[in-house]
């Protein structure tokens, strides 16, 4: 898309926007962490209204990638929720970090990146969830699941 269709687009979105007094904190007290892939929309999948949960994307969904967001929204913003939300079809369960470092050139900055890749989507799941549940700043009274999105159904179903 061009600039003038993103300005057109939000043109027609603003013409009738009704929800510009709704609270900074969410609602829902809830933090969904998803990855940043295209087919997803958390927020429909879940049934979350605008309002209602912080919704951190990142490659993967990755925890270890959304930490500062999360440490702010739980510390500054009141949430109590963790949903931690991997996918079906993830491109990160389709190379290792020497594959996009070859890409980068193998220079010292790309060495320094861990992108975070994983093999097993429901270990990927399990495991952040555990860095979370064990992480020092993490609430600890927090609620935390972890839950895998199919791709192909719009289905999830709760693995941690």
């Amino acid at each position: 898309m061009s600039a003038e269709q993103y300005a057109a687009a939000n043109e027609k979105y603003a013409a009738s926007f009704t929800q510009g007094d709704l609270a900074l904190p969410p609602s829902k007290h809830t933090i969904v962490v998803t990855c940043m892939d295209a087919r997803i929309d958390p927020a429909a999948s879940l049934g979350i209204n605008l309002g209602e949960a912080h919704v951190i994307r990142n490659a993967g969904g990755r925890a270890t990638d959304a930490l500062r967001s999360i440490l702010i929204s739980q510390r500054l913003l009141g949430t109590s929720e963790i949903v931690l939300y991997h996918h079906t079809g993830c491109g990160m369960l389709t190379f290792r970090d020497e594959d996009i470092r070859a890409k980068l050139g193998n220079t010292p900055e790309a060495e320094e990146i861990a992108f975070l890749p994983f093999g097993d989507l429901e270990k990927s799941v399990k495991d952040d969830v555990k860095y979370l549940k064990e992480h020092p700043l993490v609430l600890k009274d927090a609620k935390i699941s972890g839950w895998i999105y199919e791709v192909e159904s719009g289905k999830v179903k709760q693995v941690a």
